[in-house]
């Protein structure tokens, strides 16, 4: 097993190598502008660093979000774009996940939220039973209509530290990393256990929008 892992459903430009055993290379930056510019050249350092090929590879694994529609699509097309020209399966993993199993790196064993910038003065979130399993589906709210629900509870995620008033007690990532989306996705793929298609989970529509009284103009 070799398995490509990356992710652009936040800040973070991520991307991994995974042998089915250890992360053997990684690479992170964080930048919300530059996803496109910034994830073939972390792919090239990576390989680089593993030493070895991108047609070593035997399958890929991409955050789906959630996550903002710009970022996000630049993981999925690019790994939808390396399943196809390489004939390798292309695995997708929830991205609020990945950041839950990092988690544990911090100590934390659970109940917890993870908690991710939606925009908008809302946040992508989801409670964890533990850093492998997630209780309900993924959400995006805002902050203040949450306050009940993660009163007492620790928060990972960049999302969280953004509103201290409902996350009082925030740890761990502020980001995700492709080392533990990597990670998270061999396990379960040892362990036979099915992944997500790699489709993106947005929960909300755009920000960009067709103009809906723009003008029409047509040949005469």
């Amino acid at each position: 097993m070799l398995l490509l892992a990356l992710d652009t459903a936040t800040p973070a430009v991520t991307v991994a190598l995974h042998d089915g055993t250890s992360v053997v290379a990684s690479s992170s930056q964080v930048d919300a502008r530059r996803h496109g510019e910034l994830l073939l050249p972390a792919v090239d350092r990576v390989l680089a660093e593993a030493g070895t090929r991108l047609d070593a590879v035997t399958g890929v694994v991409v955050g789906v979000g959630p996550g903002p529609y710009t970022g996000l699509r630049v993981g999925l097309m690019t790994a939808d774009t390396f399943g196809l020209a390489l004939g390798v399966p292309v695995h997708g993993l929830c991205t609020l996940d990945a950041l839950a199993y990092a988690a544990a790196d911090a100590g934390l064993t659970g109940p917890f939220v993870v908690a991710t910038d939606a925009r908008r003065k809302e946040v992508y979130w989801a409670r964890y039973d533990d850093p492998r399993t997630r209780a309900g589906e993924p959400a995006v709210d805002r902050p203040a209509d949450l306050a009940e629900a993660v009163a007492g509870l620790p928060a990972v995620g960049a999302g969280a530290a953004l509103y201290p008033d409902t996350f009082t007690d925030v740890r761990g990532p502020a980001h995700v990393s492709a080392a533990a989306l990597a990670s998270l996705a061999a396990e379960r793929l040892v362990a036979g256990a099915a992944l997500l298609p790699p489709r993106p989970l947005y929960l909300r529509r755009p920000d960009a929008q067709v103009p809906k009284n723009y003008k029409v103009v047509t040949p005469k």
